[in-house]
């Protein structure tokens, strides 16, 4: 295998590795769930897309054609990720979880709690 081609596949190892060591941290660390949204939907994402990378380069080079595999799996995150973030901060606002007091817009909170999901009506 080219040296230049091994270079760059562990380039995109390490650039995930450290992208997915910094999200499992921040799932762990940080204070209150809806910052620890961030840390699985932003970081851990782009990790898992510079590892899959790696691999559909290593693959294509190995097997001499292009691998589908990891690119579809990395389409899949890419797509699912945010969708799970925001049904997850949902659910944390509608079971009134604790949030920083530090956090703007807080009056916004009670707002999106009082919403009734599209087709419902309020004088049944």
């Amino acid at each position: 295998m080219n040296f230049w081609v091994e270079l760059l596949i562990t380039i995109l190892l390490l650039i995930g590795g450290v992208f997915v060591l910094v999200g499992s941290i921040g799932l762990c660390r940080l204070p209150d769930i809806y910052t620890r949204l961030h840390a699985p939907t932003k970081a851990t994402t782009v990790g898992m897309g510079g590892i899959l990378l790696a691999s559909m380069l290593l693959m294509s080079t190995t097997q001499g054609y292009l691998s589908l595999h990891e690119l579809l799996i990395t389409l899949f995150l890419l797509i699912t990720a945010p969708i799970t973030a925001h049904m997850l901060a949902k659910t944390a606002l509608h079971h009134e979880n604790r949030v920083l007091r530090r956090t703007r817009s807080q009056h916004l909170m009670k707002t999106a709690r009082e919403q009734q999901p599209p087709g419902s009506t309020d004088h049944e």
